[in-house]
């Protein structure tokens, strides 16, 4: 029933991923959480990390970390979830400043935005682990899809004005295409040693850069 509390370390509890908090202690504290358990995540790995665990390392009961997470995925699916929303608001700010002004502006600083989403994933507490949760298991992929099909939506909505003679179906399937370039690139950099992450970053810029730019070639 979707009121029944989950048991410790239960996979496919009902009701495992509950509302965020509204009242600002509890967010503090579920903030808490998901910092731990991302730093345990760093530590031990997906197999490994529990509920129990994260409520030791946060210094609270088991019965009080299930008030926020039903079980140890739905603490991954909001790490998540952070995770895309503050990449999510990187992008925000980038269109913000270099939408208005084009195609030509976006694809010239297309390096800046995958400068500063590198640095906001690389910030986030065990965040190498938190992106292979979102590959490998079932229940989390939806969130990663999810995340770069809005990625994708602003983008088509920012070129859209600048491109109208490109059908907008076709418009988002070539701009999908270049956002999971540059989101697979960035992943690779924390399993892949012989690329600088700057020389690498400065390829993948130059092909998206050449990609947004054929976009006005193509009308």
């Amino acid at each position: 029933m979707a009121g029944q509390r989950a048991r410790p370390g239960a996979v496919n509890a009902p009701g495992a991923v509950k509302r965020p908090p509204q009242q600002d202690r509890a967010r503090q504290t579920r903030e808490r959480l998901l910092d731990v358990a991302g730093a345990l995540l760093a530590e031990v790995g997906i197999e490994r990390i529990s509920t129990n665990m994260i409520a030791a390392r946060a210094g609270l009961t088991p019965p009080a970390l299930y008030r926020y997470f039903g079980d140890k995925y739905a603490v991954l699916e909001a790490l998540g979830r952070r995770l895309m929303e503050r990449q999510n608001a990187v992008l925000a700010a980038w269109l913000a400043h270099h939408g208005p002004d084009g195609i030509a502006a976006m694809a010239d600083h297309i390096g800046d935005l995958l400068a500063q989403n590198a640095a906001v994933t690389r910030a986030e507490p065990g965040a190498v682990w938190i992106l292979r949760a979102l590959h490998a298991s079932p229940r989390l992929v939806h969130i990663r899809l999810e995340s770069h099909r809005h990625v994708t939506d602003r983008l088509t909505d920012a070129c859209a004005p600048y491109v109208a003679g490109i059908d907008r179906e076709k418009l988002w399937s070539r701009l999908r295409l270049a956002v999971e370039l540059g989101f697979a690139a960035d992943e690779m950099l924390y399993e892949e040693d012989r690329i600088s992450a700057d020389a690498a970053l400065a390829n993948v810029a130059a092909m998206l850069r050449f990609a947004m730019l054929d976009l006005t070639e193509s009308v």
